[in-house]
């Protein structure tokens, strides 16, 4: 299946009292955000704050809802749609990512959701650029994977570039991914590439056997709106 042409990441900031109300949207709109006309894939996500991308991180005030659109018209139409308007109405805050897939590689849920390998652009541009990375864990394996993870958060977070990153998942537990926002491809390649820990992390991945299923997609960054802590990313 060819990528989509438009995927949207919104991230909503709820006051604590408001948490019951945000538990309750993440039950309510789940079966509705897959049948938005043009939404060919949608999750809704809980986040983390991304200090180390393990359980711990998790952040009750932030939600999320990543989804897959046929076009920018279509993505456009969500802003009127049922959950959009709910989550206006608790949210104290919001930041959307507008991405356009330029490469992705595994499955999620058992579908390519933003095409298949060698999808997109072939040649890197100079803009800003997003990774999204997302992993279903073997249960037996996954206090391994929890260990191997922080020295790879300490090792993002000191990497020039970097504009934002956190946890995102579709359950606390065994459903592990993440958002990250650079500079340019040329800073991601840094990381991803040089940095000690993510690589001793890749070449134990295979030895491990940590995912029953794993995703690595990158995206040029369309446009970012809203705000997230306080600033636009």
């Amino acid at each position: 299946m060819p990528a989509p042409q438009l995927v949207t990441l919104d991230v909503w900031t709820v006051a604590a009292q408001d948490v019951p109300r945000a538990l309750w949207r993440m039950a309510a709109d789940r079966p509705v955000l897959p049948r938005l006309p043009g939404a060919r894939f949608a999750k809704l996500l809980g986040t983390g704050d991304g200090r180390t991308f393990t359980v711990r991180d998790a952040d009750p005030l932030r939600w999320a809802a990543l989804v897959a659109w046929d076009s920018p018209a279509d993505a456009e139409r969500f802003e009127t749609s049922r959950p959009a308007r709910a989550w206006a109405g608790i949210a104290r805050e919001r930041a959307q990512f507008r991405l356009a897939p330029r490469s992705s590689r595994g499955r999620w849920s058992g579908r390519e959701p933003f095409g298949g390998s060698g999808s997109g652009p072939a040649a890197d541009g100079d803009g800003p650029v997003a990774s999204i990375t997302r992993a279903r864990l073997r249960p037996h394996r996954a206090a391994s994977f929890w260990r191997a993870v922080p020295p790879v958060a300490a090792e993002l977070h000191a990497v020039p570039g970097l504009r934002c990153a956190f946890g995102i998942g579709e359950a606390p537990l065994g459903f592990q991914g993440t958002f990250s926002l650079w500079d340019s491809t040329r800073a991601l390649r840094e990381f991803a590439h040089r940095g000690a820990a993510h690589r001793d992390v890749m070449v134990r991945t295979p030895r491990e056997g940590w995912y029953a299923e794993e995703l690595f997609a990158r995206f040029d960054v369309v446009g970012v709106r809203g705000t997230l802590g306080g600033r636009t990313p």
